[in-house]
């Protein structure tokens, strides 16, 4: 069975359609199912402007339906993922404003942090939105949030999450991985792993601030920001955030 938006039966007018190259100008012929298209003038690889590639993101036919993806739209296909991923780290909490929040900053300081060390966005960023994921089978467990249990729990409904959305087997086993040990760096770990140990250690020192209203230690900060990260990245943000906070935070004399 072909998928509807790429059967022809299904099509309306302005399905095929004509655009201009971005390098010299010539007219290039589109139909609205192909992916990309050669300049017949100078040769450039176009890629299709009206193309809808949302289904990419989780659809694991994508690579037959669509060809062997671009470099241009495995970007677009990364990015889709880790916006449905977010929706069902979401959905899956609930009215659990607390631990959504929580998950939305992570996320957030994991990709400064990615932009800064690199790694893989994708599996940064869906790590990031489910690294907590366990915490709620873990209290309903053990009565406890410890960090043994939400590393326990929180694997299987990663992998269930990441499956039903199309994610490709290696991705799905390597967040799980990080799922699995994300209070507990091993020896050697991976840039992604990196990446988002740094970004939940800058949230939960957030949080631990907050809850004692605000003060804090500053030369206790800062050589805990010298010790405790794993990548420089990870401690200049963490500089940035935490340490601005304080000198904002300290009255005018």
């Amino acid at each position: 069975m072909k998928c509807p938006g790429q059967d022809t039966r299904y099509w309306k007018p302005g399905a095929i359609f004509e655009t201009a190259c971005t390098k010299c100008g010539n007219p290039v012929e589109f139909f609205k199912d192909e992916a990309t298209r050669i300049c017949k003038k100078c040769g450039t690889k176009l890629v299709n402007p009206k193309m809808d590639f949302g289904c990419a993101a989780y659809c694991k036919f994508a690579e037959q339906c669509l060809g062997g993806l671009p470099p241009e739209l495995l970007a677009q296909r990364n990015d889709l993922l880790k916006d449905r991923v977010a929706i069902e780290m979401k959905r899956y909490f609930k009215q659990d404003f607390k631990r959504i929040g929580h998950a939305t900053r992570v996320a957030r300081y994991a990709e400064e942090i990615f932009r800064e060390e690199g790694g893989d966005p994708a599996v940064i960023m869906s790590a990031a939105y489910l690294h907590d994921i366990g915490i709620k089978e873990a209290e309903r467990k053990y009565q406890s949030t410890a960090a043994r249990y939400q590393e326990e729990e929180g694997p299987p409904i990663a992998r269930d999450i990441l499956s039903k959305l199309g994610a490709d087997e290696e991705l799905i086993t390597e967040v799980c991985d990080i799922v699995g040990h994300h209070h507990h760096p091993r020896p050697q770990e991976t840039k992604n792993f990196k990446a988002l140990y740094d970004a939940d250690l800058i949230v939960n020192m957030e949080e631990n601030k907050k809850e004692k209203n605000g003060s804090a230690d500053m030369e206790k900060l800062i050589s805990l920001i010298g010790n405790v990260f794993l990548t420089e990245g990870g401690r200049k943000l963490a500089k940035k955030v935490l340490l601005q906070q304080e000198k904002t935070d300290q009255p005018v004399i």
